[in-house]
């Protein structure tokens, strides 16, 4: 996982540090706590503490009971957050799908297709678009990759 922030990386054991869950429950993780980066913001209740504890035993939203009393940690408020849970439940699923890296969708074939080459035509278009014209000023004004 990179840290993007905080210019670190961590391993599997880094994220189980950080986050008291395995890098597969990240995207849980993130549809619980909620991520400002993407733009989504998590379950009413749920913070670090609660998520990293749930999901480290759970792992994923599909198999955190739904009846706080059949949870297996303890957990302050937990009845509070299972409620939360359950009236957004489907709204914790699209937020994790939101969270989650998509493998199933080709994005480039080579490192070399990443090169930067300036902006595409079009870009002068979408940034009057969106009345931001000076964008497309400072993308022509990014140095070209060899």
């Amino acid at each position: 996982m990179r840290a993007r922030r905080k210019r670190e990386s961590r391993d599997e054991a880094g994220v189980v540090s950080r986050f008291n869950v395995g890098p597969a429950s990240i995207p849980d993780y993130l549809a619980l706590v909620g991520d400002t980066a993407d733009g989504f913001p998590g379950i009413p209740g749920w913070g670090e503490k609660a998520s990293g504890t749930v999901l480290g035993r759970y792992a994923h939203l599909e198999r955190i009971p739904a009846n706080s009393l059949q949870w297996e940690v303890p957990v302050r408020g937990a009845a509070r957050l299972a409620a939360a849970l359950e009236e957004h439940r489907a709204l914790a699923v699209l937020f994790r799908t939101l969270a989650t890296l998509r493998l199933d969708v080709p994005v480039f074939t080579s490192i070399d297709e990443l090169r930067w080459r300036g902006p595409a035509p079009e870009f002068e278009r979408v940034a009057a678009e969106l009345r931001v014209p000076g964008l497309w000023d400072r993308a022509r004004r990014i140095p070209l990759t060899d």
